[in-house]
């Protein structure tokens, strides 16, 4: 994990907390925020192979803190390291706190994605 007191890499989403994205003691579900990690990476991805992607492995992830409805979840991404086909991106989750100007860390985590072909077969990945 890298420290908390400000994101790394590029703002690639944001989205409101929302009473329907909650588990049964009013957070929200961490697998929602795993979601928008994965958006996020993908997006990121995408960008870097230029094509499609897929996700093939998320390395630990530990929740810091809760994101509470009303939050902005804010995920950035940083593409640390490309293989011939695959590529690892650093996501990091955090949450700005519903009417204030607190930002906290939520969560972070290594995702590795593979670049596929229309036929979903591993591509290489162009040059930078």
């Amino acid at each position: 994990m890298s420290d908390d007191l400000s994101p790394r890499g590029q703002l690639t989403v944001r989205i409101s907390a929302m009473p329907a994205d909650t588990n049964a003691n009013g957070d929200i579900f961490g697998g929602w925020v795993m979601s928008r990690m994965d958006q996020a990476g993908g997006i990121a991805g995408v960008e870097r192979a230029r094509g499609r992607v897929v996700t093939i492995t998320v390395e630990a992830m530990k929740f810091i803190r809760p994101v509470r409805v009303g939050d902005v979840l804010e995920v950035y991404t940083v593409v640390e390291s490309i293989g011939r086909t695959s590529m690892k991106i650093h996501v990091e989750a955090w949450a700005r706190r519903f009417q204030t100007q607190i930002h906290e860390k939520v969560t972070d985590a290594n995702f590795t994605f593979v670049a596929i072909d229309d036929n979903g077969k591993p591509r290489p990945i162009p040059p930078a």
